[in-house]
Order: C-alpha cells, then structure tokens, then sequence
C-alpha cells in the first residue's frame, strides 16, 4: 500500500510538472482547449491540461522588420531604389495568431507593397525633400491593415534612396547652375551698389569746389610711399590758365 501511494504520488508530481508552462514577461500565451481558443496566458508559471489544452506564446516585444531594397517608379517616371525598416509589436496576440498565419512575414510583405505604392504616388523632388512625411504615410497605410491581425505598427524609417547614375549627374549639373547663377546675381548687384556708389562721389566732388584737388593731393600723398614710383603729374586746366593769364598781365606791364 505504501509503495502504491509512492507511486501514485510520483505521478502526480510528473503530471503536475508537466502540466505547468512558463511564460516570460515579454510574452504572452494563446491557449487553446480542445482546438478552440479559450484565453491569454499572463506572465509567470500556468497551469494547463496535458494533451486537452494547448499553448501557443507570442512575443510581445517591439520588432524590427527591414524592408529589402524595392525599385519604384515616383509619379514624374524616375526610377529610384529604397530601402526601410519597419517598427512594429504585437498589440493582441490572439489576434496575431487566429487572423494572419505569420504576421511577421505578413507585415513584411504589407510594407514593400504598400511603399511601392506611396512612392509611386509622389514626384522625385519630394521624395527627397519630405522623407519624414512619406515614411508617416507608408505607416499609416500599414498600420491600417495590420491593425485586424492585432499588430501596431510603430514607425516607418527610409533608410536609404538610389538613384540612377545618370539622374544623379543631371542633379549635381543643376545644383552647379543655381550656385552660378546666384554667384551671378550678387557680383552684378555687387557692380550696381558700387556703381551708384561712384556716381554719388563723382556729383559730390563736383559740387564741392577744390574737392578734385584735394583728392588729387590725397592720390598723391598714397602714391608717394613708394620710392620706386615715379610720378609724373599734370597741372589742372584751370590752374594752367590763370598762369597762362598771369604772365600776359605781366608782359603788359
């Protein structure tokens, strides 16, 4: 009788054992009795029926999908190759396991069609330009079928855009024409201020009597810091006359 209940006991130990899952706080278990889903496992140690009751655990844990490299074609017909990555956690494990058979391969196939799609829907110059806009659409639009298999989708980061060889080179040649252009347009306004600048001198100088001499002696005195300059200078037509005029009053004396 002893060894009986030993026995019965031992059992019942291993059938106790046995019957206990173990499920980690960063996850959660679907659990099925009778093929029929019957609830959610929260973390710790659980008890479940041997051979009735089943259990499926699912990682709740944000998830990196990276979307490989997809040629699209924008909506002004130029070719460009992107790649991404997607940011995503099971919000609803029961759902994550009855309503899409792997929704990791789900979502990852979800996300290069759907960013073929937006691509397709933008010019070049903005999917360049507004790269954070087309990544927050392609993740709503995921998002909004993702939602029905329990899945949340996070985020949606481009990592990298390629273009054609000869679409980059005719970027860089027009790139190179705006900067010249626009070093262009400020030597010629440059020329303008400077210009409007001599012509307020010239006006100045001309209205001011003696201003003409007085810069020609402040031209001279610069000059003349250099010894090696010879400086050969040329009276003014005015003081020529009044000697001129200066020495017939003095022959008709």
């Amino acid at each position: 009788m002893a060894l009986f209940l030993l026995i019965l006991l031992v059992v019942l130990i291993v059938f106790w054992l046995s019957s206990l899952k173990q499920i980690n706080e960063y996850e959660r278990g679907v659990v099925y009795s009778f093929g029929r889903f019957t609830g959610i496992m929260q973390p710790g140690w659980r008890f479940m029926w041997p051979y009735f009751q089943q259990v499926t655990k699912v990682d709740i844990r944000t998830k990196t999908v990276e979307v490989p490299k997809q040629e699209a074609i924008t909506h002004d017909n130029v070719q460009a190759k992107i790649t991404a990555v997607v940011y995503y956690k099971v919000v609803d494990p029961a759902k994550a396991v009855n309503e899409v058979e792997d929704f990791y391969y789900a979502v990852s196939q979800l996300a290069q069609t759907t960013m073929r799609n937006v691509i397709g829907g933008v010019t070049l110059n903005d999917l360049l330009a507004e790269q954070a806009q087309i990544a927050d659409k392609i993740q709503k639009d995921i998002d909004r079928i993702s939602e029905g298999w329990g899945v949340d989708v996070q985020a949606v980061e481009l990592k990298d855009i390629e273009l054609p060889d000869s679409m980059v080179r005719t970027m860089a040649k027009k790139a190179e024409a705006e900067r010249e252009k626009e070093a262009t347009i400020i030597a010629s306004e440059g020329e303008v201020v400077a210009a409007q600048n001599l012509a307020k001198a010239a006006e100045t100088m001309a209205n001011t009597p003696g201003a003409m001499q007085l810069r020609t002696l402040n031209t001279l005195d610069s000059v003349s810091g250099d010894q090696n300059t010879t400086i050969i200078w040329t009276l003014p037509l005015e003081i020529l006359r009044a000697i001129e005029g200066f020495g017939q009053m003095v022959k008709g004396k």
